[in-house]
């Protein structure tokens, strides 16, 4: 089979490998679609903090068993599965404390760029959904970012009427726009890239603001807030840490700023200390997602929260995997796909 190996940042190789044998828990996929992703990106291009290379790459996919271990309960040969790359232990400090996104042992599976992919037994048995027809491969491999936006949003204290503002309107912003629209909240979107505020539009949102040209974006931001108090909620899906930083000055007194874009390793954010205690701010940290949250995204994609015609825009062969990602990462398209 053929699969991609990042061996350092920008330096992606498509290489010719021995299909994946299975142990008895574990279960084969025949890859249908894997999609582009910002983490990819960022990992193409600087590489991840919690990977060392070379690793086999990608982690968002779907497709159909090809295998299936002895042990595997409730999946056979030719079911149309969506499958999500981690599963917690369950066993750790921070899963008995209800907190699965920071375990211990949180097991990775990368490799979702290949044609077939060898899924671990942990997952399986978590975070390994089989497909009915009401949902394409397509909405599926949409599964692993949606699930990281509804567990970010479930975070955040939104009531029906809030004004929400989210910087940052990629793939996860805007399904973080969509899902705060769904609670009845009033969302401001800001990116530099119109297609995508066009999309946020499509979404639902009440405003959607190209910050190009824009000096001051956080006098400007709060002048669109009652006011001028500024937003009950700000959420940031950028991973710029300046960005970081100017989302907790677009907050409200007593509001709440959700930091959810991972940034560069080694960032280092600046808090005005007389904001944060005197206004009551409350900043929060969300990485990930966890297995509840990853089957609520598919319910969700099954009724059809979001479309994947409007979050993927390109097929391309595996072959052409680096040009996939170079066009998601210039902002043209909101996500590219992997056909097999």
């Amino acid at each position: 089979m053929l699969r991609a190996v990042l061996y350092k940042e920008k330096d992606l190789r498509i290489e010719e490998r021995p299909i994946p044998e299975i142990m008895d828990g574990e279960v084969l996929i025949k890859n249908k679609i894997s999609t582009t992703c910002g983490t990819d990106v960022k990992n193409y291009k600087r590489g991840y903090p919690l990977l060392k290379p070379p690793h086999p790459f990608g982690h968002e996919f779907s497709g159909v068993i090809a295998g299936v271990g002895k042990n595997v309960k409730g999946f056979k040969e030719g079911d149309r599965v969506a499958v999500h790359n981690t599963a917690p232990c369950n066993e750790c400090y921070f899963c008995k404390k209800g907190q699965p996104s920071m375990c211990e042992d949180l097991l990775f599976n990368r490799g979702a760029y290949a044609e077939y992919v060898k899924v671990p037994e942990r997952i399986v048995r978590q975070n390994m959904f089989k497909l009915d027809d009401s949902i394409s491969h397509k909405t599926a491999s949409l599964m692993e970012p949606f699930s990281c936006a509804v567990y970010g949003i479930d975070n955040c204290p939104i009531q029906q009427g809030d004004t929400v503002i989210i910087n940052g309107a990629g793939p996860i912003g805007l399904m973080f726009a969509r899902l705060a629209v769904l609670k009845g909240a009033k969302v401001i979107i800001t990116d530099m890239t119109d297609n995508r505020l066009k999309l946020a539009e499509k979404l639902g949102v009440f405003l959607a603001v190209n910050l190009s040209g824009i000096e001051n974006t956080v006098e400007y931001l709060l002048s669109l807030t009652e006011k001028g108090r500024g937003a009950d909620v700000v959420i940031e899906a950028t991973g710029l840490v300046t960005v970081w930083e100017s989302s907790i000055l677009m907050v409200r007194k007593g509001g709440f700023v959700l930091l959810f874009g991972g940034t560069k390793g080694g960032s280092v954010l600046h808090i005005d200390t007389t904001l944060m205690h005197y206004s009551q701010i409350t900043i929060k940290g969300v990485f990930h997602t966890t297995p509840r949250h990853v089957m609520t995204a598919l319910e969700l994609l099954k009724m059809g929260v979001i479309s994947s015609d409007d979050f993927i825009q390109n097929e391309y062969q595996l072959a052409d995997l680096e040009k996939a990602l170079l066009e998601h990462a210039s902002g043209k398209v909101i996500k590219n796909c992997i056909v097999y």
